[in-house]
């Protein structure tokens, strides 16, 4: 349900490809009707989740292919390839970009009590795949449902900070937490 909303929002805010800017700091909607195969980028830190189609990225030669059931955590600059393979008109790509914000994410790992937790991070490359959780979902929702300007510039940076918390939260929680950790040399 909360997917499908999301859907509804950004084809209610673009009936066209492109990237718009929600209004929070760091938060855009997308939308792509064109296949792109997969050409060098470098993602900033961010989190993109899709609610349509899906998206691929590789590093090191591993390929990350998500769709809706996963979203993805790069907490780090990274060069990338990345790519819509299989966008069309009758199957966009529709999602949310979400910028990490480092010092934020850095916080919250402190006030959480526990750099570290269990969960695997060995194996996870710079970038990372996470299943969506109610709480990342209704995080992410309440925040994109946001649009009078008054509301924005009230609730935005909290409702931000609460998808940022959801996301330490979230299985990709340890992986997060290891790189914005105090002392972690990055």
């Amino acid at each position: 349900m909360t997917k499908t909303t999301l859907r509804h929002i950004i084809e209610g805010r673009m009936p066209e490809d492109g990237l718009v800017q929600t209004g929070v700091r760091g938060v855009q909607l997308f939308r792509a009707t064109e296949a792109v195969p997969c050409i060098p980028a470098v993602y900033e830190p961010c989190v993109i989740a899709i609610v349509s189609g899906a998206k691929e990225a590789v590093l090191d030669g591993y390929h990350h292919v998500y769709d809706h059931r996963d979203y993805l955590i790069c907490p780090l600059s990274m060069p990338v390839e990345a790519g819509t393979p299989t966008a069309a008109p009758d199957n966009p790509l529709m999602g949310v970009y979400i910028a990490l914000d480092t010092r934020l994410m850095t916080e919250l790992t402190m006030e959480m009590g526990h750099a570290t937790a269990a969960g695997s991070v060995a194996e996870a490359r710079g970038i990372r795949l996470s299943p969506w959780d109610d709480g990342f979902a209704e995080a992410l929702l309440r925040l994109v449902q946001l649009e009078d300007s008054t509301d924005l510039a009230i609730l935005g940076e909290a409702r931000l900070r609460e998808l940022h918390y959801a996301i330490l939260k979230g299985d990709a929680g340890a992986f997060a937490r290891q790189a914005f950790a105090p002392g972690n040399g990055i």
